[in-house]
């Protein structure tokens, strides 16, 4: 137990570190096209979102884990990170919302910001399951898990921090299973006070590279019984994505 809270640590140190150095630059050199009007109409950055998503890889890194692992939080967080920024600088301004709104448009011809999440991160996921998973049920189970949990975490993001409290409330029941959980949970610890402080976001780059990150740390925690819980839970949290949203605004909006 000592030691695997001791890798915990190192990870998630390591993964704020990275995080809070990468913001830090990217704020050095403002870019217009990575601000944002927030909801309550003040300008923020979107430079969280990289540094997260960095800083998760980094604390990941450091893990004692077999390659394919790492091969496979690194895939799914930066394919994930890809997706988000895409929406975040093409997509932000698109007022559909829901799989089927975007899917609609994808066959009309129209490359949508939520399509290329939907088929991107949903793609990812599948290959990184199939990284960390030997039968092919299992593997499937394991896609459904990290895309859906990407896109948890995404539906969190509606004010400031909210998407960051997920992620380390989700996270730390997971740490006595695997201390994967413990990188996205430093790299959002490490710049929620700018985030709650309304001088950051994470955008959609660093919700659904968070929580990439912890999809494949409850793949990795998990057994095929414990993959079939989580799909089924998250298969609903999907279908109810609007609720979840409506019921975070209104727990911070108290």
């Amino acid at each position: 137990m000592g030691t695997a809270c001791g890798r915990a640590v190192v990870s998630g140190g390591v993964a704020a570190a990275v995080a809070g150095s990468v913001y830090r630059v990217l704020r050095a050199r403002p870019r217009r096209h990575w601000q944002r009007t927030n909801y309550a109409g003040r300008t923020v950055d979107l430079y969280a979102g990289p540094a997260v998503a960095l800083g998760t890889v980094a604390g990941t890194a450091v893990l004692p884990l077999p390659a394919r692992t790492k091969y496979a939080a690194a895939l799914a967080v930066l394919a994930a990170g890809g997706c988000g920024a895409y929406d975040d600088l093409v997509g932000g301004d698109d007022p559909r919302r829901g799989f089927r709104a975007h899917l609609g448009a994808l066959r009309g011809g129209e490359v949508t910001g939520g399509a290329v999440k939907l088929l991107g991160i949903g793609t990812a996921g599948l290959v990184a399951g199939t990284l960390l998973e030997e039968r092919p049920v299992d593997r499937i189970l394991a896609g459904v898990v990290i895309a859906a949990t990407a896109h948890l975490v995404n539906l969190t993001d509606v004010r400031p921090a909210a998407a960051a409290a997920t992620v380390l409330a989700l996270g730390a029941p997971g740490l006595p299973a695997t201390a994967l959980a413990a990188a996205p949970m430093g790299a959002a610890a490490a710049l929620v006070t700018d985030d709650l402080g309304e001088r950051t976001m994470i955008g959609d780059t660093g919700a659904h590279a968070l929580g990439a990150a912890l999809g494949v740390a409850v793949v990795a925690g998990r057994g095929r019984a414990g993959l079939v819980a989580h799909t089924l839970g998250l298969v609903v949290a999907t279908v109810h994505g609007d609720r979840v949203s409506r019921l975070v605004r209104r727990l911070w909006d108290r």
